[in-house]
């Protein structure tokens, strides 16, 4: 029997020695049973999910299956997703799963590196090339030679930078700032973004170029609202991890997380529940959570 199959059946002799189904079993019980009812759960070990995403989710379940056929290729990938659905998990993934695997995996954040220090981080420099910079300084390209580089946020990359980041991509060499020679790379890319793609090139705000160069296999991440009874699973994942396996929650407080929105996707949720586990007295109360998720003004 699986680990799955096992749980559900723990969860049917307690219903059977209590008498009726605890609050927070019930709610657990009637999400695992519709995620086995749509005959997609690949469990290893306790909880649903692959590549460190926690998931019953169908369109989860098709996030995963197109990793697992990607990631052995070089060809470049696009992840797209709201913030906080776990666009750096996939680059990972893709890494880890890829004849790159033992090589390194960097990571920029586009937007969080100013315009003018983006190249340096990217490309490189050399001493002197600049204010500050007091040696030469290697950049992730070359830093990544081998192995995987993930650009997020790359719709925040200013136009400038979209065309010497194309121009590495075609050529497979850059050339690091005040160098006059280029250096041969051997990375592949995965970007990520929150943003449409396709709407800042209708706008000229990225170069039509550089997204086909991108978007040669496109992962969609779906957000935790549309990821049907994962908000059940993913609280009590985190709980056990915060307070400790058994830790309870009550049926009015999983109903608001259940009902909640979240825009901040799963990153929020885990935020929510390490207040609620900050505030743990025995179970989590509906009082416990923010007044957001509370639904109060």
């Amino acid at each position: 029997m699986s680990d799955y199959a096992s749980e559900l059946e723990a969860l049917r002799d307690r219903a059977r020695e209590q008498g009726e189904l605890a609050p927070l079993t019930q709610a657990l019980y009637d999400a695992l049973e519709a995620v086995r009812a749509e005959g997609v759960v690949e469990e290893k070990g306790e909880f649903p999910g692959r590549f460190g995403m926690i998931s019953g989710a169908p369109a989860m379940q098709a996030v995963f299956e197109l990793i697992e056929r990607v990631a052995k290729s070089d060809v470049p990938v696009l992840v797209n997703g709201e913030t906080g659905t776990g666009k750096e998990l996939v680059a990972r993934a893709l890494h880890e799963r890829s004849r790159r695997a033992k090589k390194v995996l960097l990571a920029e954040n586009c937007a969080a590196v100013p315009a003018n220090l983006l190249e340096s981080e990217l490309f490189g420099h050399k001493k002197g090339a600049f204010t500050h910079a007091i040696a030469d300084r290697p950049g992730h390209f070359v830093a990544a030679s081998g192995g995987t580089l993930f650009l997020d946020e790359i719709g925040d990359m200013p136009l400038e930078m979209q065309s010497k980041l194309l121009r590495a991509l075609e050529t497979g060499e850059v050339r690091p700032v005040g160098a006059s020679q280029t250096v041969h790379v051997d990375v592949r890319v995965v970007a990520a973004t929150h943003r449409d793609l396709a709407v800042l090139v209708k706008e000229r705000r990225f170069r039509e170029d550089l997204y086909y160069r991108l978007n040669v296999v496109r992962i969609l991440l779906p957000p935790l609202r549309e990821r049907a009874g994962d908000v059940a699973l993913l609280t009590r994942f985190f709980l056990t991890k915060l307070v400790g396996p058994g830790a309870e929650v009550t049926p009015e407080a999983l109903a608001a997380l259940t009902a909640f929105r979240w825009p901040g996707n799963v990153r929020q949720l885990e935020n929510e529940l390490r207040r609620a586990a900050a505030l743990y007295r025995g179970r989590i109360e509906l009082t416990d959570l923010s007044d957001e998720v509370q639904g109060k003004p």
